[in-house]
């Protein structure tokens, strides 16, 4: 079973964006980002949804199984 975090890298990979893009969608770091998609920082709803928009898929789209 993956987790938010593992899905959101997997598309993220898919549609070949940059974790540094992402990062700079959110005001953060690479690496805050990266720890964000590794689930060693929290990801809040307002991030997913600015995720979402960039990645081009519904916030559900994290939560499927």
């Amino acid at each position: 079973m993956t987790t938010v975090n593992e899905r959101i890298g997997i598309l993220r990979k898919e549609k070949k964006i940059s974790q540094s893009v992402i990062a700079n969608m959110l005001n953060i770091s690479v690496q805050a980002y990266s720890m964000k998609e590794r689930g060693k920082r929290p990801l809040y709803s307002c991030e997913l949804e600015v995720i979402a928009a960039q990645l081009k898929v519904p916030v559900s789209n994290f939560f499927e199984n």
